[in-house]
């Protein structure tokens, strides 16, 4: 049977029914319009029922691509707040160890300043007390030499008095 028919035969059962005195309403036979569907379910070709569960896998595979979609989004948005994380915790740790190393040249450059002021010091210290070594050195070594030198002048002065009373010895001597 022709589901053409059979919607014209709906129409005339629905045309052909009752008024309700109040509103559009109609009265239909409720057999009739049963029967009617019954053939109708069997007039289908089979194609409408396959094209119904087409729909429904479509509409099945576009909820399920949905929620896959929404799961991936929320893994993406996970990853991405995590390399975000990531990224501010290797930026903080930059900032930080820039700081550091900056603490660490501004000491190692006062740490340098204060030993070269400690080596300027103790070399002038070390250039003072060299020198009055020396002023001492030079002061025992003139005191010494004068020393020796008295010594010599009595060595001489003995040595020509012995040189003196030889020559007397022997002028008194005859000849």
């Amino acid at each position: 049977m022709d589901i053409l028919h059979l919607i014209d035969r709906l129409e005339e059962i629905a045309a052909e029914s009752r008024r309700l005195p109040l509103g559009g309403g109609i009265v239909v036979p409720r057999q009739q319009v049963l029967d009617l569907v019954d053939r109708m379910r069997v007039a289908l070709p089979k194609q409408v029922y396959d094209a119904r569960d087409v729909v429904e896998r479509r509409e099945e595979l576009i909820s399920e691509g949905e929620h896959q979609a929404r799961e991936r989004l929320a893994q993406v948005e996970e990853e991405l707040e995590r390399r975000l994380a990531e990224t501010e915790i290797v930026q903080a740790a930059q900032v930080r160890a820039k700081v550091i190393v900056d603490a660490a040249e501004d000491r190692a450059r006062e740490l340098l300043r204060s030993a070269e002021e400690q080596a300027r010091a103790r070399l002038d210290e070390a250039q003072t007390e060299s020198q009055r070594e020396m002023r001492e050195a030079d002061s025992y070594s003139i005191q010494t030499l004068r020393r020796l030198e008295d010594q010599l002048e009595g060595f001489l002065n003995t040595v020509r008095n012995g040189i003196d009373a030889l020559e007397a010895r022997s002028a008194e001597r005859p000849g």
